[in-house]
């Protein structure tokens, strides 16, 4: 399975007091111990690193992404994304920019989505979005 993890999930992923069962966070953590192909991008990584603070955890952070690929949303993506947003709004529908583009890049590189964000739900009505554990 080819993943895109949210920040929702890699930000619960990092805490040092996560809480002990998670199913998105158990899954990620056996995704990466099998090796499985996870996809970021930049944006993911700016998220975490503005939110976390600490020279530590910016260095376990900056080292758990340098092994993935990083997706690097072109022009295609960024419109693809804002006509997936007009879509959700036509259908009453409020979804964020940035949920937008990681939706259209799922969409676009045939990856499922990993996320404890509920509003990509709402996304999966409107456009296939794949998303695990549905």
């Amino acid at each position: 399975m080819k993943l895109f993890v949210d920040t929702s999930v890699w930000s619960l992923a990092l805490r040092r007091d996560r809480p002990p069962v998670i199913p998105e966070v158990t899954f990620l953590d056996r995704a990466l111990e099998a090796g499985d192909e996870l996809f970021t991008t930049g944006l993911v990584l700016q998220e975490l690193l503005q939110g976390f603070q600490g020279a530590r955890t910016r260095t376990r952070i900056l080292e758990a992404f340098a092994a993935l690929p990083l997706l690097v949303p072109d022009r295609a993506a960024h419109v693809g994304a804002a006509e997936l947003r007009s879509s959700c709004r036509r259908r009453g529908i409020q979804i964020g920019t940035i949920d937008a583009l990681y939706a259209q890049l799922c969409l676009q590189y045939g990856l499922t989505l990993l996320t404890t964000d509920q509003d990509f739900r709402h996304i999966a009505k409107v456009r296939p979005l794949m998303l695990w554990g549905v």
